[in-house]
């Protein structure tokens, strides 16, 4: 072996020393600390029993998929919340994002080993004999054949190509986290436009029988004032209350075409030829249990990808503190050269080069130092944002358990103030066939009995709305174990 060959081999271990003991100057990430309080203020609504449908997040059960819209028993819903999945244009982009992502992470993987180029080239040259030093004439014109080979390799001494790789793959786990935090947004939205449809359903199902009995009433109150029993402002008040119930019906077959629409969007269908059949009767509640707060760190896919961003901000951090050091690379030719085809390949056309060499930026008006700064303040802001998605996270959480525990009791109340509506139309109804007391009575009396039997079928469409946003408050079943890990980031899509 040659003295130069053992020199650039020497070159080359202490480059390998150099980077198995290398340092990495950023800091050590650890995740920031959250307020948690050890339970939640708001009481769960008492009709909340421990549930068999639904598991909090516990991994390994058939939950932590995020099927929780079964805990409704809806066959119909169920149906629509699976083509989600597949057709939801969102989804569709956000898991484009996340490939885009795990590629950034393969890229970024390669910084770690040598990259290695070949370039064969054969050219004729003729030299020009007006040149300042002319070539001799014999040697005017001559042939270059080139085989050669290049490779270079940065050290990692200073943890750039480390830190490189931790951002990507961080970023890569907040992706995904992203992704899952829209599953979850958009099948909440169905579930929520499916409940609201299905309200509007039984709206109409009410206002159309109150149509029906003011249609016997008007035909009562006419058939009374052809005897002389009525006067025709009753008739008219009559039907005043018939054609003004019906105009309240069309207005709800307007609306529930809106929400129609809606979930035909977000299951990828066109709105055009897309229906729902109707449907009433009563919904299934579920019982969701919380758990506790801090489990909530782990359950929402919001949170984890905030815990995430931070993560990559602080490997930022270390790249950006890199910049101050010294930047290593190791280089290698190898190859063959002649004049003529004829010697291109013999043994003593070999060539070769080996070496280390380093850049040192030793003035830059402060950019280095304005980098830094730069990082550091984002990795606070992203501390402060992952701060911030924890405590709206127990916000929604005490919200919808409130809004449950009031509307738990505000239903029954309003059940029985449309049983006592109802039997003051009756009463009304027959003083008014009696001939006790005038039409305006029972106009009122439906008023109010109509009137209430709307709001009551609003305050169950709430209570289910209210379910809907705790089960997605608290992560719908999801858990940030459901994280692709960072070794099969390049494989595996969530």
């Amino acid at each position: 072996m040659s003295p130069g060959m053992r020199k650039g081999l020497a070159a080359a271990a202490l480059a390998w020393l150099a980077i198995s003991t290398g340092c990495n100057v950023g800091q050590k990430y650890q995740a920031p600390a959250a307020p948690a309080p050890p339970a939640f203020t708001e009481p769960p609504p008492q009709s909340f029993t421990e549930s068999k449908d639904w598991k909090a997040a516990a991994p390994g059960d058939a939950w932590t998929k995020g099927r929780w819209w079964e805990v409704f028993h809806d066959p119909e819903l169920k149906a629509l919340e699976e083509q989600v999945d597949g057709a939801n244009q969102t989804l569709k982009s956000a898991e484009a994002r996340f490939r885009q992502a795990r590629a950034l992470v393969r890229e970024r993987r390669s910084q770690r080993l040598p990259t290695v180029t070949g370039g064969p080239s054969i050219a004729d040259q003729r030299l020009s004999s007006n040149a300042p030093v002319p070539a001799p004439r014999s040697e005017t014109v001559s042939g270059n054949f080139n085989l050669g080979f290049e490779a270079s390799w940065e050290p990692d001494l200073w943890g750039r190509i480390r830190n490189l790789v931790s951002s990507a793959v961080e970023s890569a786990q907040a992706t995904a986290a992203d992704l899952e935090n829209a599953r979850l947004s958009l099948h909440a939205e169905l579930a929520l436009d499916y409940f609201d449809l299905r309200s509007l359903d039984e709206e109409q199902r009410i206002l159309e029988d109150a149509v029906a009995a003011y249609r016997k009433a008007l035909e009562l109150t006419e058939n009374r004032y052809r005897g002389g029993a009525a006067n025709r402002a009753e008739v008219a008040e009559a039907r005043t209350q018939l054609e003004a119930t019906g105009a309240q019906a069309v207005d709800v077959t307007d609306m529930r075409a809106e929400y129609q629409h809606a979930i035909a969007v977000v299951t990828g269908h066109p709105p055009e030829g897309f229906a729902i059949a109707a449907k009433t009767g009563p919904s299934v509640l579920p019982a969701v249990p919380t758990g506790v707060p801090s489990a909530l760190l782990e359950r929402r896919p919001d949170i984890a990808a905030a815990e995430r961003r931070v993560a990559a901000a602080n490997s930022e951090v270390g790249l950006a503190r890199a910049a101050f050091y010294p930047q290593v690379l190791l280089a290698a030719a190898v190859g063959l050269e002649g004049s003529s085809i004829t010697n291109w390949l013999n043994w003593p056309s070999r060539l070769w080069a080996v070496g280390p060499s380093a850049a040192q930026t030793l003035f830059d008006a402060g950019r280095r130092r304005a980098a830094l700064e730069e990082s550091t303040a984002n990795y606070d802001a992203l501390v402060a944002d992952f701060r911030e998605a924890v405590l709206t996270g127990f916000q929604q959480v005490e919200d919808n358990l409130a809004s449950l525990r009031i509307l738990e009791v505000e239903a029954g109340r309003q059940r029985q103030a449309v049983a006592s509506a109802r039997e003051s139309e009756a009463l009304s109804f027959n003083r008014y066939k009696g001939g006790l007391v005038t039409y305006l009575e029972v106009v009122t009396a439906q008023s109010v009995r109509l009137q209430n039997e709307r709001v009551a079928v609003d305050i169950e469409r709430r209570r289910l709305e209210a379910s809907v946003m705790l089960i997605r408050a608290l992560g719908g079943g999801w858990n940030s174990s459901s994280l692709p890990q960072p070794e099969v980031l390049t494989s595996k899509v969530p």
